[in-house]
């Protein structure tokens, strides 16, 4: 029979097995993953582009079973780290209140009260053992540097945090610290999980944010958590406009975008959306339908109505369509519309998987605000008709009521 073993010796014995877990995954942390299995079809359809190994791919027939679906109440756990090189000039609950509730707010707004997500932010500093300067921190980090950080904080943070308890892990670094880059913040999945108390951590969230940091900076992130891709494009020298793709248009392409509210494309594929709420516009035609600006509550009841179009224009691809106005999380937005863009299921993270259409191309709007003006105009307002070049169908905008439901007329031509 073994003795008993002290507090601190269960203590060392969990850092020495958290401390075992991550030697082994030395080099193995990565910005991507490979696609997970297939977990229940979320109300697919003929419009629903499949799913493809993509990172990040936005086909929505299944479900990636590797990313947590927030379609229920998650649990975060926010672990600050200081470091030795420098004593912190903020608190903990100073910088837990950078990102709560705010985040919170976001989904529940996004997901029409569908998804909740439950912050525990720690009320205490987590030291780490060497100086901010030692992990080398910077956006494009070295994975070794990189994962030493991991093991480091997961480490640290063990001896009072119990991991099985949390569904998402919010790694905040001092922002003081000399060594501590604000480029850095991302996520970082681990190609093979991390099994610490029992709870496999499949990535982890690292900010590193100044204090008070970017808007909307956390939301972005964690929807990486949940699959989503990055929208921007990055230019490859790193100079130039990287909000070309979609605008101001849907948190995943800007954190500082005049319009956050995630697409309906991303609602539909988290489940926010049902195949009910999503009108899918099939052959040659016209069809007239009506659309409720997507980042309105829902109304008494709980009810919400009709808020995406989707034209199918290939295998993997599609244009969607939806009304966009200054509610909720857009209420900020710089112009009121029917936005139209193009959808790509073998498009990965970073590289187009949503290209907003410029329905005013030699125009611009809201140059002091927006972080793209040439797409801050892209919607189509009232008595407005486009024919997406390349694709032919026609969008025209016929109505808006005074509940400011937007009413929309799609014709698609028959092939040539």
């Amino acid at each position: 029979m073994r003795g008993q073993q002290t507090p601190e010796g269960v203590e060392r014995a969990r850092l020495r097995a958290t401390a075992a877990a991550f030697t082994s995954l030395m080099a193995l942390a990565a910005t991507g993953l490979v696609a997970g299995p297939a977990v229940g079809a979320p109300s697919a359809g003929p419009c629903a582009l499949p799913r493809t190994a993509a990172h990040h791919s936005l086909g929505l027939d299944t479900w990636n079973g590797a990313y947590p679906k927030p379609v229920r109440s998650l649990d975060a756990v926010m672990i600050f780290l200081s470091f030795p090189d420098s004593p912190p000039l903020t608190s903990p609950d100073e910088l837990a209140a950078d990102y709560f509730p705010g985040t919170s707010d976001f989904f529940r707004r996004a997901s029409y009260g569908r998804f909740t997500l439950r912050p525990h932010a720690q009320r205490e500093w987590t030291r780490m053992p060497k100086a901010s300067t030692a992990y080398a921190i910077q956006r494009d980090w070295d994975a070794r540097k990189r994962t030493a950080y991991l093991r480091d904080a997961i480490a640290a943070a063990n001896r009072t945090v119990d991991f099985s308890r949390y569904d998402i892990v919010y790694l905040v670094a001092d922002p003081d610290a000399p060594g501590v880059d604000s480029d850095a913040t991302k996520v970082v999945n681990l190609e093979h999980p991390l099994t610490v108390d029992g709870k496999e951590i499949r990535r982890v969230v690292t900010v590193f944010e100044r204090h008070p940091p970017d808007r909307n900076v956390l939301a972005h992130e964690t929807g990486h958590v949940f699959d989503l891709p990055d929208l921007y494009h990055r230019p490859m020298d790193g100079k130039g406009d990287w909000d070309t793709h979609v605008g101001d248009w849907d948190v995943m392409g800007s954190q500082f975008g005049l319009a956050p509210e995630p697409f309906g494309w991303h609602k539909w594929k988290l489940g926010w959306l049902e195949r009910r709420q999503v009108t899918c516009v099939q052959g040659p035609g016209t069809r007239l339908f009506s659309l409720e600006p997507l980042a309105a509550a829902p109304v008494a009841g709980g009810t919400v109505g009709n808020r995406l179009a989707v034209v199918r224009t290939g295998t993997g691809t599609a244009l969607a369509i939806e009304a966009r106005g200054s509610t909720g999380n857009d209420q900020d937005t710089c112009t009121e519309g029917v936005l139209i863009y193009r959808v790509r299921n073998e498009a990965a993270s970073g590289d187009g998987p949503i290209e907003v259409v410029d329905t005013h191309p030699r125009t611009e709007a809201c140059r002091e605000r927006s972080v793209y003006p040439p797409l801050a105009d892209a919607p189509l307002g009232v008595g407005e008709t486009f024919t997406v070049p390349g694709e032919g169908a026609r969008v025209e905008v016929a109505d808006r009521s005074t509940a400011g439901v937007w009413t929309v007329k799609v014709t698609v031509p028959a092939e040539s």
